[in-house]
């Protein structure tokens, strides 16, 4: 049992040490962005409607780091905004499939083919649903309520008028505050998931067979199904889900499978189908969830072919037995990933004390 435990650890280590600097450069994305691409800006280009709108927002939320729960109060906020009701699907989708800490960790646990095809696939998915719900949806109504700042719960808040303030703001001031969020409230939300996604890929690592997944589900679409319904109802971001999508291939799951499961899983979870429910509609949500696994089967189907037509195969950079052991800086790296995760749940479970106290 020790020596599954030690194993599993050390299978997760190796798996950190390779992933911790493209973690680090992708908050520190989240920061500029944050810093540079005001929520003003975000909300005046979301809040018409029509086509430009959709795919305005399929592009600007690829390189938002937001989880699934994250994504929906800033959704949400930008349809109590005037945002149509395609803007926000279409901002829902490409949003929390990708972002910039989850396309640095597909390079640096994949290859470049998925590295490039996962964020095409979310633009292009986010697109179709934002398409089906502005062609099937329930027709546009304005909505004047106050915005939602947390998963089904409101406040008095203004969201046009913060991003006033901020934007008129001072860029040192700006930066700071913004590396405040991203090296703070968003790492304390992500990166307990991404140990746990790393930990998991670990297990996959050490205590599951070689070819296990080709011996057993097949390459074919059979094994994108069972992605698809795995993905569907669990709370997993994008870049957690990486690291553990990156150790079923080494398994022999094929990139396709992987791929559907890296789009379904940071799409949709329970907490997300209730909200889009509850604000958009029955009609709506079957059309979100739909488009999601149309469109996640289909390009894991052309993901595969395209593989097949390159003739290259994926071989994930993690779980190597003949890989050199980890230098000292990817050891700091993971050291100072690690003490940033630690303190950003400190100061985060620090605060909400000192709100209930």
């Amino acid at each position: 049992m020790l020596e599954f435990i030690i194993g599993i650890l050390y299978e997760s280590w190796v798996i950190l040490n390779d992933s911790a600097l493209y973690v680090l450069l992708g908050f520190l994305a989240a920061a500029l962005l944050k810093a540079f691409l005001p929520d003003s800006i975000v909300a005046k280009q979301l809040g018409k409607k029509g086509a430009g709108s959709v795919i305005k927002a399929a592009i600007l939320g690829i390189p938002i780091p937001l989880c699934s729960c994250g994504v929906v109060p800033a959704a949400m906020g930008l349809r109590k905004q005037g945002a149509s009701r395609g803007a926000t699907s279409s901002f829902l989708v490409s949003t929390p499939e990708t972002g910039v800490d989850s396309i640095a960790i597909t390079w640096a646990l994949m290859d470049p083919v998925m590295t490039i095809f996962r964020p095409l696939t979310a633009f292009v998915t986010a697109m179709i649903a934002g398409f089906m719900e502005n062609r099937f949806g329930i027709p546009d109504t304005p909505e004047v309520a106050d915005t939602i700042t947390e998963c089904g719960r409101h406040d008095g808040c203004c969201a046009a008028d913060k991003a006033e303030k901020q934007s008129a703001k001072p860029v040192s001031e700006r930066l700071r505050s913004s590396f405040d969020f991203a090296f703070g409230e968003l790492l304390a939300d992500i990166g307990k998931w991404l140990l746990v996604g790393i930990v998991l890929a670990g297990i996959v690592a050490y205590a599951v067979p070689d070819n296990f997944f080709e011996n057993y589900l097949g390459q074919g679409f059979v094994a994108m199904l069972v992605m698809l319904v795995a993905g569907i109802p669990l709370y997993i971001c994008a870049t957690s889900s990486t690291p553990f999508a990156a150790a079923l291939i080494l398994k022999g799951l094929s990139p396709g499978a992987a791929l559907v499961f890296l789009i379904a899983g940071p799409a949709t979870n329970a907490a997300t189908m209730t909200v889009v429910y509850k604000f958009l509609g029955a009609r709506s949500l079957g059309i979100y969830l739909g488009s999601i696994a149309v469109a996640a089967l289909g390009f894991g189907w052309l993901l595969d072919r395209l593989y097949q037509s390159l003739g290259i195969e994926m071989i994930p950079s993690i779980g190597c037995v003949d890989c050199e052991s980890p230098g000292w800086f990817s050891i700091s790296m993971s050291a100072i990933l690690l003490f940033l995760i630690a303190r950003s749940v400190y100061l985060e479970r620090r605060g909400s004390s000192c709100k209930a106290k």
